[in-house]
């Protein structure tokens, strides 16, 4: 097949969204398709006459492999390497290439590449794309949201409240939340924003910091425990995979560079307990409507109970990414991965052009 990976973007997770297209692409050429990888925002720099030919010359890429640093990349630098003065989200030549390919592997993390508005583009285009759809990517993309429909289908979540920039609360006891207690961006992902509040005096510093990255948050109840994580394929639950970072939470650095975080799939669990995460994974996944592939983060706290953290719609790829990990505790390796996402992606489209 002709395929288009798509990665990049202008969001937080932008160089982690850079590494797993590389790796996909790599992949999926390795499995004997055609591939072009492309930088959605940055788009195509070559000579536009030669775009009938990209696919014929299937090792040319629109992007260069990065590294994933300790920290979330300069958005403005990015947006200025572009050099132009567009505010159009696609860069160069990007829709033309893809609506020339059988269909594209959504690359993308965070931000447009996972809120639904690209896939809604695409739709109306008539462009293939692996992943969900535009309404269960919107709705997963907002963790308010993701828990109200999970607390509509029994999934438990932690106890937690809104808060916009606008109606900013910075005394603690007005939350009627004890502490520990977590704030995050409502729709960032990477852990990108997030703190841990242990003491009043350190809250207000945390409601500044989420809100650097948007003007949503979500304030929760730190639950004390272990993490853990489902993988859901084709509508079934991969195993569970435990992580446990050396030092401090799963944040950024302990997500993307290896020897972090100590990662055992499948988890060692009671068989009770996983089967149960594995069955809460499946039902989130179907409350929110999510198709192909997703996967979803969950607390088990000290006595036993399980919580679900929140969905994402389009997991990561890289070498240290959870998804191919339990793919592969199920039997499943990298290229194999890739290949049956495209497969089950192409189902909801009636199959293979």
């Amino acid at each position: 097949m002709d395929i288009v990976v798509l990665a990049g973007g202008i969001s937080a997770e932008r160089d982690v969204s850079l590494k797993t297209g590389a790796m996909v692409a790599g992949a999926l050429r390795g499995n004997g398709h055609r591939v072009i990888l492309l930088d959605v925002f940055m788009g195509y720099r070559g000579e536009p006459e030669k775009i009938s030919e990209l696919f014929a010359d299937s090792s040319h890429a629109g992007i260069t492999e990065t590294e994933i640093s300790e920290t979330a990349p300069d958005l403005a630098a990015v947006k200025a390497a572009r050099g132009d003065t567009s505010d159009c989200f696609f860069g160069p030549e990007v829709l033309r290439i893809c609506r020339m390919a059988d269909i594209v592997f959504m690359a993308l993390h965070g931000e447009d590449g996972e809120n639904g508005k690209v896939q809604a583009a695409f739709d109306l285009l008539g462009i293939r794309y692996t992943g969900s759809g535009y309404f269960g990517s919107a709705l997963a993309m907002n963790k308010e949201v993701s828990k109200v429909f999970f607390t509509k289908n029994n999934i438990p979540v932690p106890n937690g409240i809104h808060m916009t920039k606008y109606t900013r609360e910075d005394a603690f006891e007005k939350t009627g939340l004890t502490l520990p207690c977590i704030v995050k961006p409502c729709c960032g992902g990477s852990s990108i924003g997030v703190s841990i509040v242990r003491k009043e005096a350190e809250f207000a510093q945390a409601l500044t910091e989420a809100f650097r990255w948007e003007d949503e948050i979500v304030i929760e109840d730190y639950i004390e425990g272990r993490d853990f994580s489902v993988g859901v394929l084709d509508k079934k639950a991969l195993p569970v995979i435990e992580i446990a970072p050396l030092e401090g939470f799963y944040d950024y650095k302990n997500k993307y560079k290896a020897g972090c975080a100590v990662e055992t799939c499948p988890a060692k669990l009671p068989e009770d307990i996983a089967a149960k995460m594995m069955r809460y994974a499946e039902a989130a996944a179907e409350a929110l409507c999510l198709e192909s592939y997703s996967r979803m983060d969950f607390k088990l706290a000290e006595d036993g109970s399980i919580y679900c953290l929140e969905a994402n719609t389009l997991p990561g790829m890289t070498a240290t990414s959870l998804l191919p990990q339990e793919a592969q505790a199920a039997g499943m390796n990298y290229a194999q991965l890739c290949e049956k996402i495209i497969q089950v992606s192409l189902q909801r489209y009636g199959g293979q052009k």
